[in-house]
């Protein structure tokens, strides 16, 4: 039977986290991430868990210390936002690449300068090619869920890779929803004993973690890496499967909202799609025109060819981005779904916005425009405002 609960976002990842009991949570205080850590703490100090708390000074070395403790054999998590994600770049690369289970708890927000705390996805988004695995959520229920499926996916034999379970700061973090959570003694059997069968510390195998790699060797560890992510692909609907049978909440690469005729849709990612949807049923109901929305929960690895497949036969498409990338293409997740659809050879109008960056609110009456505007590129086939900004203050 399930447990009724009222929780913000951040608290619904501590009790995750709680219900896991992971072996190592080395982490470093930054909003809107802080209260992660800080329950935790409170679970560890109250005898809840007996988790290893790591007191570090920074998130540098909040990652430096998940990495090693990972090799160790240990399973591990991290929470960290913006600037602390920054400050762990070198070892992002370093996790991915020796190919740690770590799982990171990111709660989006904006990257200095200018300085912002609000959310927006260019932390995760800068981290994108890293080699983490990167699933998104749009309310607390979704990052609870998410968090859970984290385990069996990164530890999974044919994907050992990190993963980042990313929901929107303070919009959901610090938001406070009803949620459903699982019994406890079902979350120890969904996500299991870790059992690496290669570590540092197993005497039985010496061995080395992360050493140098000269030219002859580098490509190799990089290919791993690939496929690793192709496997993942395969592995997280396998565990979307296996949770939905104990939940009966149902989880794949994106979700589509009222798709089945629509003939214009938005693609975005995060807390947005619930203001979108609202639009989309606003929309219909009002005037029956056939619009729909495709919210992305898996961007790595991107499911470009369900993704493709199911926008393509569309008349028009907005990709909505929040987060910058200051490239001729557009943002990252509009550069993704348009080569997707250019490899489908889609016929579909494309066209790219950004949203929300720094925390911006974004209406109804936004997403209202967004599909007048495909409406109108669907009778045109021309793109008047392919990269414009929602909700700028012009003037």
């Amino acid at each position: 039977m399930a447990i009724r609960e009222r929780l913000s976002g951040n608290e619904a990842v501590a009790y995750a986290i709680k219900q896991i009991n992971p072996d190592v949570m080395p982490a470093f205080p930054i909003t809107p991430s802080t209260e992660i850590p800080q329950y935790v703490a409170n679970y560890i100090a109250n005898g809840k868990v007996d988790t290893e708390f790591i007191h570090v000074e920074s998130e540098h070395s909040a990652m430096s210390a998940a990495v090693g403790a990972s090799a160790a054999g240990a399973r591990v998590v991290t929470a960290t936002s913006s600037c602390g994600m920054a400050l762990m770049w070198e070892e992002l690369y370093v996790a991915a690449s020796d190919r740690l289970p770590v799982v990171l708890a990111l709660v989006n927000r904006a990257l200095s300068g200018p300085i912002n705390i609000n959310a927006d996805h260019s932390d995760s988004m800068g981290a994108r090619d890293a080699g983490w695995i990167q699933i998104y959520a749009e309310s607390n229920q979704e990052v609870y869920d998410n968090f859970l499926q984290a385990y069996p996916i990164a530890e999974h034999e044919s994907v050992h890779l990190p993963v980042m379970i990313c929901q929107d700061g303070f919009i959901t973090s610090h938001g406070v929803e009803n949620i459903l959570l699982v019994e406890d003694e079902k979350v120890k059997e969904f996500v299991g004993e870790y059992c690496p069968a290669h570590y540092l510390l197993k005497k039985e195998e010496p061995m080395a973690v992360g050493p140098y790699a000269v030219s002859s060797y580098y490509m190799e560890t990089k290919r791993g890496q690939r496929e690793a992510m192709k496997n993942a692909r395969q592995v997280i609907l396998d565990v979307a499967k296996r949770f939905e049978e104990m939940t009966g909440r149902k989880y794949g690469f994106f979700e589509e909202y009222r798709m089945e005729d629509a003939e214009y849709v938005i693609v975005l990612i995060g807390s947005a799609a619930g203001t979108c949807k609202a639009a989309v049923d606003k929309i219909r109901e009002r005037s029956g025109k056939k619009v729909g929305l495709l919210k992305i929960r898996v961007f790595r690895p991107f499911p470009e060819e369900e993704l493709a497949q199911a926008l393509k036969d569309r008349k028009a498409v907005a990709v909505l981005d929040r987060s910058e990338m200051f490239s001729a293409t557009g943002g990252p997740l509009g550069t993704e779904v348009r080569s997707a659809l250019y490899g489908a050879k889609s016929k579909a109008g494309v066209v790219n916005y950004f949203y929300g960056l720094g925390g911006r609110d974004i209406t109804v009456e936004d997403f209202e425009e967004v599909y007048t505007k495909l409406e109108k590129l669907a009778q045109t086939h021309k793109a008047e405002d392919m990269y414009a900004y929602i909700g700028l203050r012009e003037k």
